[in-house]
């Protein structure tokens, strides 16, 4: 889950009077958090298997992590929002990149015990972190340039997002699972404790090559002049907005909980694939094998989001929407139920499926929200918290099978083909706002 989210801000941005070329170089080094964010997000995918190994234990535990990761995003979003407001963009950037730091090399002594309490204390700080880079870098994103390209660019730093989950599995699968007995093993090998505790071990070195790199970031950026934000940026007009509600317009309200929905599918396809697909009666690989092709299901993500961006151009955006959410009810049936390879693909394959939902949904649920936009886009990114659910997935593997919790992901992607057809129509449109 790693995806941008337009949060629209009123008023000119800073590039309103800064050089185009000032402006550029803050969008490369705001393109370059994306990337980290999202890489950072992935490696979780490769993590979540070989702790499994490392402390034995059953799907719903090790699905209890990724809901950890998600759960920050729920207690982190409004207090990022207060801190930047209080200490400006660039400084809250800068916070939220040490934080994930701080994070990254607690990694090491969970690593060092090992221990399974610190393991998710330390993912839920790099969690927190991510957090307060989202809240901070979307809306500066979003009016940093001219604001009639504000959506190329926020398409833009979406594709160094998806590079970055594409290229992460790989990361993972190199410095961690390739290098552990358990990432070497086929499924259902038992380990001694002396080989539990030099897998556990073998976590140390990614993260404290992603903390060196987070803080290098960190300090290019305090040492680099970044356009401020005015005070023309800020949200206005908010008691007149107190007048106008939110729950007159069916496209958000059945929209959140859509973005919710398809969180849950998302996580627990991306969470459970390599555990699935080292299975005997799937693929029967090991699980360094397994994160080929989970890269293989980011990278159909991602050009699955620079094809949609083309195609939602020229077409419906609630039609496209429904075609790949079909597409994605027919793989994820074809997952849950057949056997050996073919299983295998069709889970990689919805991963073109997803590419473009949550983008998607996001728009469609915002239109004709007019000056209810901003309020309409907070809950939006609210609503992402339902990654934590993926722990549902996890125990309902645990009580009727790994494969068959896939029926799961497949409820989730009726959901969203329901909300294409039919919940994503504006009710009670107004003219929405843009940024000036």
């Amino acid at each position: 889950m790693s995806d941008t989210i337009r949060q629209p801000v009123e008023g000119a941005g800073p590039s309103a009077t800064q050089a185009p070329g000032k402006y550029r170089r803050a969008f490369a080094l705001l393109a370059s958090l994306f990337f980290m964010w999202g890489f950072i997000t992935v490696i979780n995918n490769t993590l979540l298997p070989h702790l499994r190994s490392v402390f034995d234990l059953n799907y719903t535990q090790t699905t209890l992590i990724e809901s950890v990761w998600f759960i920050a995003y729920a207690v982190a979003s409004m207090p990022s929002a207060f801190l930047i407001e209080r200490i400006g963009y660039k400084k809250a950037i800068i916070v939220g990149l040490g934080v994930m730091a701080a994070g990254a090399l607690c990694m090491v002594p969970a690593a060092r015990l090992p221990s399974y309490g610190i393991t998710l204390a330390a993912l839920f700080i790099i969690a927190c972190g991510i957090a307060l880079l989202q809240v901070a870098a979307n809306p500066y994103v979003a009016v940093l340039g001219p604001p009639e390209k504000s959506e190329s660019r926020l398409t833009l730093v979406q594709a160094f997002n998806s590079m970055g989950t594409f290229f992460a599995p790989y990361f993972g699968g190199y410095l961690i699972l390739s290098r552990t007995v358990g990432g070497t093993v086929k499924e259902g090998t038992i380990l001694s404790a002396e080989q539990r505790l030099a897998d556990a071990q073998a976590t140390q070195l990614p993260y404290i090559l992603v903390a060196i790199v987070l803080a290098v970031i960190a300090v290019v950026i305090w040492r680099s002049s970044l356009p401020a934000m005015g005070d023309d940026a800020k949200r206005a007009n908010a008691e007149e907005r107190k007048k106008l509600s939110l729950w007159n317009h069916r496209n958000l309200v059945l929209g959140v909980p859509a973005i919710f929905i398809y969180l849950i599918a998302e996580i627990g396809v991306a969470n459970l694939f390599i555990s699935f697909v080292t299975l005997p009666e799937i693929a029967h690989i090991t699980a360094a094998q397994a994160s080929t092709y989970l890269g293989f299901l980011w990278g159909g993500m991602m050009v699955g989001r620079f094809a949609g961006g083309v195609i939602i151009q020229k077409f419906n955006p609630a039609r496209v929407l429904a075609c790949f959410a079909s597409f994605a009810f027919i793989v994820m049936l074809g997952a849950a139920t057949l056997h050996g390879p073919v299983a295998m693909w069709c889970l990689v394959a919805v991963g073109l499926g997803h590419s473009i939902m949550f983008p998607a949904i996001f728009a469609l649920a915002i239109k004709g929200l007019g000056p209810l936009t901003e309020e309409g886009s907070g809950l939006l990114v609210t609503a992402i918290a339902g990654g934590a659910l993926v722990v549902v997935q996890g125990w309902l593997a645990d009580m009727f099978g790994l494969q068959n919790s896939f029926f799961l992901t497949v409820a989730c992607e009726l959901y969203v083909l329901f909300y294409a057809l039919w919940g994503s129509k504006p009710t009670n449109a107004m003219a929405d706002e843009r940024l000036a």
